[in-house]
């Protein structure tokens, strides 16, 4: 009796949340579709009845977690300096990658970074500037409504994405290899704190916004 359409569609789901789930922790690389499947509490052979390749799986896997990431809610939220900060501090949160549901989108970012794989290359690309742009449309618009120090210059503001993902994604790299969790929060914090500051965020106010983002509770 064939399965209904219910059933493949629960059952392709879960081969994506565990193939999220490893790929956000390990790479692309170093997950092969019988982990996958294993997590999935599936055979290997069921792989095949939902997705073409270990690329088609990563490709709707990088769609998802983009999509549905912390990150993606937030730039649609309220145009303020607080959401933001949010959007800085929060969604590249160590323990955000640590969970094992809804990776942000530096996941897709620093796990790929150097892979040789040329379809990889190309999603790792497209991850990228999608990210960039919405880093770049949420500061142009709150230097329109002078809620930055900002020049609404779209190619300041374009360098700007580029400083700010390159520091993201690079402290959450490093913050991941080390063992010792008060030194991995004080990369992420100092992190976030020179971004702010390029952002022109007054050291007055600087405390207030990382107090409000919860970003105070981690080892300083």
């Amino acid at each position: 009796m064939p399965y209904s359409a219910t059933h493949k569609a629960r059952s392709r789901e879960r081969i994506l949340k565990s193939a999220t789930e490893l790929f956000s922790r390990q790479g692309f690389e170093k997950v092969s579709i019988g982990q996958i499947m294993k997590l999935a509490r599936m055979t290997h052979g069921a792989f095949y009845a939902h997705f073409a390749s270990k690329e088609a799986l990563y490709q709707a896997s990088v769609r998802q977690t983009l999509e549905n990431s912390r990150a993606a809610r937030l730039v649609k939220g309220p145009l303020s300096a607080k959401h933001l900060t949010d959007l800085v501090a929060n969604c590249w949160n160590l323990q955000e990658l640590e969970r094992k549901h809804k990776p942000g989108p530096e996941s897709v970012l620093f796990n790929e970074i150097g892979n040789e794989n040329t379809e990889i290359r190309t999603l790792f690309e497209a991850s990228y500037r999608r990210v960039k742009k919405m880093l770049e449309t949420r500061l142009i618009a709150l230097s329109r409504l002078k809620k930055l120090p900002l020049e609404p210059d779209r190619e300041a503001i374009a360098d700007k994405s580029r400083v700010i993902l390159a520091s993201l994604v690079g402290a959450v790299a490093i913050a991941k290899s080390l063992p010792e969790e008060a030194e991995r929060q004080r990369v992420l914090n100092a992190a976030q704190r020179h971004i702010l500051r390029m952002l022109g965020v007054e050291e007055s106010e600087l405390e207030s916004l990382l107090d409000a983002s919860g970003l105070e509770g981690n080892p300083a």
